[in-house]
This record gives C-alpha cells, structure tokens and sequence, in this order.
C-alpha cells in the first residue's frame, strides 16, 4: 500500500510538498473506500439491499474508480473532488433514507469530511463552498428531514446507539487526526524557517525582524573583524571544472563555518573565495578579539593540512591569506528581498586591506588588534607600512597562542 502510495500519480517534476500530498491523499482515499465497504456490509445486514447500502456499495465503487483513472491521468485533483464530494452525497443519501438525525444516529457528520479533505488538497475558496454544502445539509435535515422513497427503515435502539458511537468516534477521530497532522506539520516548517533565519541572521537580530518587521541599524563600538582570501583563485578555476571548484570552495567554508560557529563568532557572508566573519556582542554572544584571532590561526591549520592531503592525491589545493582589525562597526539588515545581515565602517575596510596585505600561510593584523591580545599571543612586527587610503599603519603576524 505505502510503496502504491509513493508512486500514485508521480509525475518527475512534482515538488517534495506535492508528491508528499498525493501520498496523503491515497491513503485517506484507501481508508475512505474501505470504509465504504464496511457501511455497505453494515447497512445490507439492518435493511437489506436498500437505499443506504447501495449509496454505500457506489462510495467504494467511486473511490475505486477515481483511484485507477486519476493514477493512470497523472491528476490527483480528480480523486480530490470525486472522493470527497462523494463523501458528501453518500452519508446524506443514506440519512435521509433513514429519516431524523436521531434514527440514523448522525449519519450525516460524515459529511464534514469534505470541506476538510478539499482545503486540505486544494484551498480556501473551494473548500468555503464545499462547507456551505455541508452547513446546508445539515439545516435541511436539521428542519425538515427528507425522507426518499422505499420502505421505512426502522433500526433498532441498540443498532441507533451503535451508529452513533461509530458514526461521530470515527468522524471526530479522523478530522481530530488531521487536524494533528497540520499542527505537527505548522511546528515542524516553523522550526525550519525559523533555522533558516538563524542561519542567515544573529539571534536577537531575527527575534526583532520577526516582531517588527524590519531591524534598526545598531552601531557596535568594539568588534573585530576577519578576512580570508584564496590566493590564485582566477587561475585555478580556469583550471579545473566549475563543479570541482565549488565542491572545494565548499568544503573549506564548511570547515571555516564549524570553526566560527565553535569560537561564537558571526559569519557576515562568502563573496566568491572571500569568506568574512565579525566578533563582538552579536546574536547575544559576547565574542573577544581573542576568539576572531583564534578562529583564524585554526582556518589557515585547516587550509594548511587541506594542501597536503590533496597535494598527495594529485589534486588542486588552496592557499590563503587571512586579515583582521578591531574597531567600531555599523550593523543592520539590508534588502527586502533576499535580506542580508551586514556591516559597515572603516574596520570593515582596514580589516580587509589586511588581507590583502597579508601573506600566504599568515593571519595578519593591525597593531589596534595587537595591542588588545598582546599577552595571549606571539607576534612578528612586520613593521610601519603604507595601506591604500589609510596611510602607514603597523601590521604583526600572529605566530602562536
């Protein structure tokens, strides 16, 4: 049945939500069309073969039917109205064979299932329809019981009791287990969005875009910002296949993402081979100059046994350059569509002509950042040297903690 259920109606470009939907619906189908057998077998025992029991034999002949020919037309729509729509015709058929609410112990609740199944298979507008069916059925039997030609049928107490216990256990279990699926099924894309988000942005930063809608820009007067960059990159593309490139490029910003994500640090974003991250107080995480110059040193030991495992393989390696500085920053949410968490200032810049600056192998730093972590590592001066449209600014090598 469930190996049916993946292939019922499968077209190859179904999207997962869809193909997920089909597989829904036969199996709600499967358990309706045995229901109908059962109804059939039930009503044939109390009256014979009357009005109820033949409604009853067509619902499951329909959801046969409708399963075969929406399977073989690839259209699941079909099943949607011929199953659900049924579900409406049968019960009331049935009801008002037998007469009042009470004699049929509620055979028409069964109804309900239709605006159900069509907002759950379609949307809103159908199924406003399909309710306004069931909310009519229900007032006409409610108020003046039709009553279809043939013999009064007559059940007896028990076999009352026992429709009503059936009839409103089986129907309230089904729209009760629905009902759990879509709340289960709400919590769970929530928890995906909402992971998404974080991936995207800090944490407090989410919360207030989620409350408010937008994000205030909010300065931050000491972080410390950090830069890599791949060294040969135009060339080594050139070189290799675009598939090969990006499988690489991703597996080192994966690593790098471990790392940061270790340390507390923000990554900001990746801009072809250049991979920036900021430390300070984001996301309600208090992160140090100490972490950011850590995190570096650990992405070029990273880099570094990266080169020599695909250098004994025979393959294409990185190598990288790796910058930062400390310093105030502005940061906010920029973009309507596809937002991006980012910073702005001057550190953003200087941190960034430290990259550049820098040498292969090395985490190269200004002297404001040095001066803050001074007695946790060890230095070389690389001396006073001249940065584009910054002047001469002091530059250190971290060599070790």
């Amino acid at each position: 049945m469930f190996k049916f259920a993946k292939l019922y109606a499968r077209r190859d470009e179904d999207s997962s939500d869809l193909a997920f939907q089909k597989q829904l619906l036969i199996i709600i189908s499967s358990f309706l069309f045995l229901c109908g057998v059962v109804w059939t077998i039930m009503y044939y025992c109390m009256f014979g073969w009357t009005i109820p029991a033949i409604a009853a034999c067509l619902f499951a002949i329909n959801a046969v039917v409708s399963i075969i020919v929406s399977h073989r037309l690839k259209n699941h729509l079909i099943l949607v109205y011929s199953i659900f729509y049924a579900a409406t015709a049968a019960p009331v058929i049935a009801q008002w064979a037998m007469g009042s609410m009470e004699n049929s112990g509620m055979t028409i609740v069964w109804c309900f299932l239709t605006p159900l199944g069509i907002l759950i298979f379609t949307s809103l507008r159908p199924a406003i329809f399909s309710m306004g069916i069931f909310a009519a059925c229900i007032l006409i039997t409610a108020i003046a019981p039709p009553i279809l030609p043939g013999p009064k049928l007559v059940a007896s107490p028990d076999m009352i009791k026992m429709l009503y216990s059936m009839n409103l256990v089986i129907s309230f279990t089904v729209t009760f287990t629905t009902c759990a699926w879509f709340v289960h099924t709400i919590k769970v894309e929530k928890s995906i969005s909402e992971n998404l988000l974080l991936n995207i942005l800090p944490n407090d930063v989410a919360v207030e875009l989620k409350k408010f809608g937008k994000v205030e820009p909010v300065s931050h007067e000491n972080v410390t910002v950090l830069f890599t960059d791949f060294k040969g990159f135009t060339e080594i593309s050139e070189s290799i296949t675009p598939k090969e490139l990006v499988a690489e490029i991703n597996h080192c910003f994966g690593a790098f993402d471990e790392i940061t994500t270790r340390y507390q640090i923000e990554k900001i974003k990746t801009i072809g081979d250049s991979y920036m991250a900021v430390g300070g107080s984001f996301g309600g995480r208090e992160c140090t100059p100490w972490h950011v110059v850590s995190a570096g040193l650990e992405m070029q030991e990273y880099i570094r046994k990266r080169k020599l495992e695909r250098e004994k393989e025979g393959k294409f390696c990185f190598e990288m350059r790796a910058g930062a500085h400390s310093g105030p920053v502005v940061a906010g949410v920029v973009g309507v569509k596809k937002f991006q968490f980012d910073i702005w200032g001057d550190t953003v810049n200087i941190a960034s002509r430290m990259q550049s600056h820098g040498e292969i192998g090395e985490l190269n730093i200004t002297g404001t950042t040095r001066d803050m972590i001074q007695d946790k590592f060890d230095f070389e001066f690389r001396g006073v040297l001249p940065v584009k449209g910054k002047g001469d600014m002091e530059m250190y090598f971290v060599r070790g903690k």
